[in-house]
Protein backbone atom coordinates (compact mmCIF):
# COMPACT_ATOMS: atom_id res chain seq x y z
CA UNK A 1 0.00 0.00 0.00
CA UNK A 2 2.82 2.47 0.97
CA UNK A 3 4.58 1.98 -2.58
CA UNK A 4 1.08 3.03 -4.50
CA UNK A 5 0.76 5.52 -2.19
CA UNK A 6 4.26 6.78 -3.32
CA UNK A 7 3.79 6.62 -6.78
CA UNK A 8 1.00 8.48 -7.17
CA UNK A 9 1.89 11.21 -5.02
CA UNK A 10 4.41 13.75 -5.80
CA UNK A 11 6.39 16.18 -3.73
CA UNK A 12 7.38 19.49 -5.45
CA UNK A 13 9.36 22.39 -3.10
CA UNK A 14 9.52 25.32 -5.10
CA UNK A 15 10.38 29.14 -5.44
CA UNK A 16 8.93 31.70 -7.80
CA UNK A 17 5.39 30.15 -8.12
CA UNK A 18 3.35 33.52 -6.61
CA UNK A 19 2.69 34.96 -10.45
CA UNK A 20 3.84 34.40 -13.83
CA UNK A 21 5.37 31.14 -15.29
CA UNK A 22 5.63 29.53 -11.86
CA UNK A 23 2.31 30.49 -11.20
CA UNK A 24 1.13 28.91 -14.18
CA UNK A 25 2.64 25.74 -13.94
CA UNK A 26 1.36 24.80 -10.74
CA UNK A 27 -2.18 25.56 -11.90
CA UNK A 28 -1.47 22.98 -14.51
CA UNK A 29 -0.46 20.24 -12.30
CA UNK A 30 -2.81 20.78 -10.14
CA UNK A 31 -5.80 20.79 -12.73
CA UNK A 32 -3.54 17.37 -14.69
CA UNK A 33 -1.36 15.83 -12.09
CA UNK A 34 -0.64 13.09 -14.60
CA UNK A 35 1.32 15.45 -16.39
CA UNK A 36 3.96 14.72 -14.16
CA UNK A 37 4.13 11.27 -14.80
CA UNK A 38 1.17 8.93 -15.91
CA UNK A 39 0.25 7.71 -12.01
CA UNK A 40 0.36 10.73 -10.40
CA UNK A 41 -2.77 11.79 -8.72
CA UNK A 42 -1.70 13.66 -6.04
CA UNK A 43 0.69 16.49 -4.89
CA UNK A 44 2.15 17.45 -2.14
CA UNK A 45 2.96 21.46 -3.00
CA UNK A 46 5.41 23.50 -0.86
CA UNK A 47 5.64 26.67 -2.44
CA UNK A 48 7.75 30.16 -1.31
CA UNK A 49 5.87 33.30 -1.34
CA UNK A 50 6.93 36.81 -0.18
CA UNK A 51 3.37 37.55 0.07
CA UNK A 52 1.77 34.24 1.74
CA UNK A 53 -2.07 35.94 2.03
CA UNK A 54 -1.89 37.01 -1.20
CA UNK A 55 -0.63 33.90 -2.86
CA UNK A 56 -2.73 31.98 -0.70
CA UNK A 57 -6.08 33.55 -2.66
CA UNK A 58 -4.87 33.19 -5.73
CA UNK A 59 -4.42 29.60 -5.38
CA UNK A 60 -8.09 29.12 -3.33
CA UNK A 61 -9.65 31.18 -6.50
CA UNK A 62 -8.30 28.92 -9.07
CA UNK A 63 -11.11 25.51 -9.85
CA UNK A 64 -9.04 22.15 -9.09
CA UNK A 65 -10.28 18.91 -7.18
CA UNK A 66 -8.75 20.92 -3.33
CA UNK A 67 -9.22 17.41 -1.28
CA UNK A 68 -6.82 15.36 -3.81
CA UNK A 69 -3.63 17.91 -3.23
CA UNK A 70 -1.31 19.46 0.10
CA UNK A 71 -0.79 22.56 -0.75
CA UNK A 72 1.66 24.61 1.63
CA UNK A 73 2.48 28.71 0.89
CA UNK A 74 5.89 28.98 3.29
CA UNK A 75 7.09 32.61 4.09
CA UNK A 76 10.25 32.95 1.53
CA UNK A 77 12.03 36.26 0.85
CA UNK A 78 14.87 35.23 -1.24
CA UNK A 79 16.10 38.67 -0.70
CA UNK A 80 17.19 37.10 3.12
CA UNK A 81 19.41 34.52 3.59
CA UNK A 82 17.75 34.38 6.91
CA UNK A 83 14.58 33.88 5.40
CA UNK A 84 15.98 31.28 2.84
CA UNK A 85 17.12 28.98 5.88
CA UNK A 86 13.57 29.29 7.52
CA UNK A 87 11.57 27.99 4.16
CA UNK A 88 14.00 25.61 4.20
CA UNK A 89 13.68 24.36 7.93
CA UNK A 90 9.68 24.99 7.43
CA UNK A 91 9.78 22.52 4.27
CA UNK A 92 11.75 20.17 6.05
CA UNK A 93 9.33 19.89 9.14
CA UNK A 94 6.71 19.98 6.62
CA UNK A 95 7.73 16.86 5.07
CA UNK A 96 9.53 14.70 8.31
CA UNK A 97 12.21 12.64 8.33
CA UNK A 98 10.46 9.64 6.10
CA UNK A 99 8.70 12.02 3.63
CA UNK A 100 10.74 12.78 0.38
CA UNK A 101 11.25 15.67 -2.50
CA UNK A 102 10.48 14.60 -6.02
CA UNK A 103 11.47 17.63 -7.46
CA UNK A 104 12.88 21.25 -6.92
CA UNK A 105 12.51 24.06 -8.95
CA UNK A 106 14.76 27.11 -8.52
CA UNK A 107 12.02 29.81 -10.70
CA UNK A 108 12.33 32.75 -8.78
CA UNK A 109 14.01 36.10 -10.80
CA UNK A 110 13.82 39.35 -10.19
CA UNK A 111 14.93 42.20 -13.08
CA UNK A 112 15.88 44.76 -10.88
CA UNK A 113 19.51 46.12 -11.53
CA UNK A 114 22.29 46.54 -8.86
CA UNK A 115 20.77 50.06 -6.75
CA UNK A 116 19.57 47.59 -4.17
CA UNK A 117 22.60 46.44 -2.21
CA UNK A 118 22.09 42.49 -0.78
CA UNK A 119 20.90 42.10 3.18
CA UNK A 120 23.13 40.11 5.12
CA UNK A 121 26.01 40.11 2.87
CA UNK A 122 29.57 42.13 3.12
CA UNK A 123 30.49 41.03 -0.43
CA UNK A 124 28.92 44.32 -1.67
CA UNK A 125 27.13 42.59 -4.01
CA UNK A 126 23.32 43.64 -5.43
CA UNK A 127 19.88 42.45 -3.70
CA UNK A 128 19.28 41.26 -7.58
CA UNK A 129 22.85 38.40 -7.37
CA UNK A 130 21.11 37.01 -3.56
CA UNK A 131 17.56 36.51 -5.42
CA UNK A 132 18.14 35.21 -8.85
CA UNK A 133 21.42 32.87 -7.55
CA UNK A 134 22.43 33.19 -3.88
CA UNK A 135 19.84 32.19 -1.88
CA UNK A 136 18.61 29.38 -4.67
CA UNK A 137 22.02 28.30 -4.48
CA UNK A 138 22.09 28.01 -0.46
CA UNK A 139 18.32 26.61 -1.04
CA UNK A 140 20.38 23.15 -2.64
CA UNK A 141 22.78 23.86 0.07
CA UNK A 142 19.93 23.46 2.91
CA UNK A 143 18.20 20.68 1.57
CA UNK A 144 20.88 18.66 -0.22
CA UNK A 145 20.53 15.55 2.78
CA UNK A 146 16.89 15.76 1.73
CA UNK A 147 17.48 15.90 -1.61
CA UNK A 148 20.61 13.33 -2.08
CA UNK A 149 18.00 10.61 0.12
CA UNK A 150 14.89 11.77 -2.40
CA UNK A 151 17.02 10.94 -5.70
CA UNK A 152 15.15 14.31 -6.64
CA UNK A 153 15.30 16.10 -9.87
CA UNK A 154 16.32 19.71 -9.64
CA UNK A 155 15.52 22.52 -11.91
CA UNK A 156 17.30 25.51 -12.71
CA UNK A 157 15.11 27.53 -14.62
CA UNK A 158 17.60 29.64 -16.59
CA UNK A 159 17.31 31.92 -19.64
CA UNK A 160 18.90 32.35 -23.09
CA UNK A 161 19.90 35.85 -21.94
CA UNK A 162 22.76 33.79 -20.36
CA UNK A 163 24.57 34.23 -23.84
CA UNK A 164 24.75 38.23 -23.58
CA UNK A 165 27.49 37.26 -21.19
CA UNK A 166 30.83 37.63 -22.76
CA UNK A 167 33.30 38.43 -20.44
CA UNK A 168 32.46 36.98 -16.67
CA UNK A 169 36.02 38.07 -15.40
CA UNK A 170 33.72 41.66 -15.17
CA UNK A 171 31.13 40.34 -13.17
CA UNK A 172 32.66 40.90 -9.60
CA UNK A 173 32.44 44.59 -11.10
CA UNK A 174 29.26 44.93 -12.61
CA UNK A 175 28.09 43.15 -9.78
CA UNK A 176 28.74 46.19 -7.09
CA UNK A 177 25.58 48.06 -5.77
CA UNK A 178 25.46 51.06 -7.48
CA UNK A 179 27.92 50.05 -10.80
CA UNK A 180 25.47 51.42 -12.94
CA UNK A 181 25.13 48.55 -15.48
CA UNK A 182 21.84 48.13 -17.03
CA UNK A 183 19.25 46.22 -15.33
CA UNK A 184 18.58 43.97 -18.14
CA UNK A 185 22.35 43.02 -18.33
CA UNK A 186 22.18 42.74 -14.64
CA UNK A 187 19.50 40.08 -14.94
CA UNK A 188 21.51 38.16 -18.09
CA UNK A 189 24.44 38.37 -15.58
CA UNK A 190 22.67 36.72 -12.61
CA UNK A 191 20.65 34.16 -14.92
CA UNK A 192 24.67 33.10 -16.07
CA UNK A 193 25.88 32.72 -12.05
CA UNK A 194 22.23 30.77 -11.82
CA UNK A 195 23.48 28.34 -14.76
CA UNK A 196 27.00 27.80 -13.58
CA UNK A 197 24.88 26.75 -10.06
CA UNK A 198 22.96 24.07 -12.24
CA UNK A 199 26.36 22.63 -13.30
CA UNK A 200 28.27 22.90 -10.13
CA UNK A 201 25.18 20.86 -8.50
CA UNK A 202 25.52 18.44 -11.17
CA UNK A 203 28.63 17.84 -10.39
CA UNK A 204 28.50 17.48 -6.88
CA UNK A 205 25.15 15.16 -6.90
CA UNK A 206 26.21 13.33 -10.17
CA UNK A 207 24.79 9.54 -9.65
CA UNK A 208 22.64 11.00 -6.69
CA UNK A 209 20.10 13.34 -8.37
CA UNK A 210 19.38 14.51 -11.39
CA UNK A 211 20.19 18.37 -12.29
CA UNK A 212 18.10 20.26 -15.72
CA UNK A 213 18.28 23.30 -16.44
CA UNK A 214 15.83 24.61 -18.70
CA UNK A 215 15.14 28.29 -21.04
CA UNK A 216 10.64 29.04 -21.07
CA UNK A 217 11.19 31.45 -23.63
CA UNK A 218 10.92 34.93 -24.30
CA UNK A 219 7.65 35.41 -22.48
CA UNK A 220 6.12 39.06 -22.02
CA UNK A 221 3.11 38.43 -20.26
CA UNK A 222 4.52 37.52 -16.51
CA UNK A 223 5.76 41.14 -15.65
CA UNK A 224 9.50 40.11 -15.89
CA UNK A 225 10.29 43.52 -17.08
CA UNK A 226 8.87 45.81 -14.40
CA UNK A 227 12.03 46.20 -12.67
CA UNK A 228 14.68 46.60 -15.54
CA UNK A 229 11.98 49.24 -17.70
CA UNK A 230 12.12 46.84 -20.18
CA UNK A 231 9.14 46.89 -22.97
CA UNK A 232 8.50 43.41 -24.07
CA UNK A 233 4.92 42.75 -25.99
CA UNK A 234 3.80 39.42 -28.02
CA UNK A 235 4.93 41.46 -31.18
CA UNK A 236 8.76 40.48 -30.52
CA UNK A 237 10.10 37.77 -32.26
CA UNK A 238 10.21 34.80 -30.63
CA UNK A 239 7.66 35.97 -28.10
CA UNK A 240 5.73 33.26 -26.53
CA UNK A 241 2.58 32.89 -24.42
CA UNK A 242 2.58 32.04 -20.51
CA UNK A 243 1.26 28.75 -20.75
CA UNK A 244 3.65 27.90 -23.63
CA UNK A 245 6.64 29.13 -21.33
CA UNK A 246 5.02 27.09 -17.85
CA UNK A 247 5.07 24.04 -20.68
CA UNK A 248 8.56 24.52 -21.32
CA UNK A 249 9.38 24.44 -17.86
CA UNK A 250 7.35 21.09 -17.28
CA UNK A 251 9.12 19.31 -19.93
CA UNK A 252 12.23 19.93 -17.57
CA UNK A 253 9.90 17.83 -14.88
CA UNK A 254 9.14 14.74 -17.36
CA UNK A 255 12.17 14.44 -20.33
CA UNK A 256 14.14 11.24 -19.80
CA UNK A 257 15.70 11.21 -23.11
CA UNK A 258 19.15 13.20 -21.72
CA UNK A 259 21.89 13.39 -23.70
CA UNK A 260 25.11 11.05 -23.34
CA UNK A 261 27.26 14.14 -22.59
CA UNK A 262 26.20 14.81 -18.45
CA UNK A 263 27.33 18.51 -19.31
CA UNK A 264 24.48 18.84 -21.79
CA UNK A 265 21.58 19.84 -19.22
CA UNK A 266 19.99 22.88 -20.96
CA UNK A 267 16.59 22.19 -22.58
CA UNK A 268 15.21 24.92 -24.64
CA UNK A 269 11.81 26.04 -24.92
CA UNK A 270 11.63 24.87 -28.59
CA UNK A 271 12.32 21.31 -26.90
CA UNK A 272 15.42 20.17 -27.35
CA UNK A 273 18.99 19.94 -25.54
CA UNK A 274 21.19 23.39 -26.54
CA UNK A 275 24.20 22.75 -28.04
CA UNK A 276 27.01 22.82 -25.34
CA UNK A 277 28.67 25.70 -27.33
CA UNK A 278 25.88 28.33 -26.67
CA UNK A 279 26.61 28.38 -22.55
CA UNK A 280 30.45 27.17 -23.19
CA UNK A 281 31.37 29.72 -19.84
CA UNK A 282 29.31 28.04 -17.73
CA UNK A 283 31.05 24.67 -18.35
CA UNK A 284 34.36 26.14 -16.45
CA UNK A 285 35.06 24.75 -13.18
CA UNK A 286 36.85 27.20 -11.94
CA UNK A 287 34.14 29.72 -12.52
CA UNK A 288 31.77 27.37 -11.16
CA UNK A 289 34.09 26.81 -7.90
CA UNK A 290 35.00 30.77 -7.65
CA UNK A 291 30.57 32.00 -8.31
CA UNK A 292 29.32 28.54 -6.13
CA UNK A 293 29.98 29.22 -2.81
CA UNK A 294 30.16 26.53 -0.06
CA UNK A 295 27.37 27.04 2.98
CA UNK A 296 29.51 28.08 5.39
CA UNK A 297 31.13 30.56 2.72
CA UNK A 298 27.67 31.73 2.32
CA UNK A 299 26.84 32.32 6.01
CA UNK A 300 29.74 33.89 6.66
CA UNK A 301 28.92 36.60 4.16
CA UNK A 302 30.26 35.48 0.43
CA UNK A 303 34.14 35.14 1.59
CA UNK A 304 33.93 33.27 -1.55
CA UNK A 305 35.06 36.08 -3.78
CA UNK A 306 38.36 38.26 -3.80
CA UNK A 307 36.27 41.57 -3.08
Amino acid sequence: MTSVIANSTKTIVATGTSSGLGFELIKLLLSSPASLTPSTTHLNLILGARDTNRTGQAYNALSYPKTDHILSILPLELSSLKSTASFANAALERLGPEGKIDYLLLNAAVSDGTDKAAKESKSGLCEAFVVNHLSQHYLVHLLEKKLIDSATRIIFVSSGAIRRVTDPSTLEKDLKVGSGVEANDTYAQTKFLNLLSAQWWRRRLDGKCRVVAVSPGLIPNTGIGRGSGMKLSMEMPDAKSVEHGAKSILAAFTRDDFPRDGEQIFLTSWGEWWEKGVYEKVLDKGLQDKWCWSKEEIEEGGVGLSC
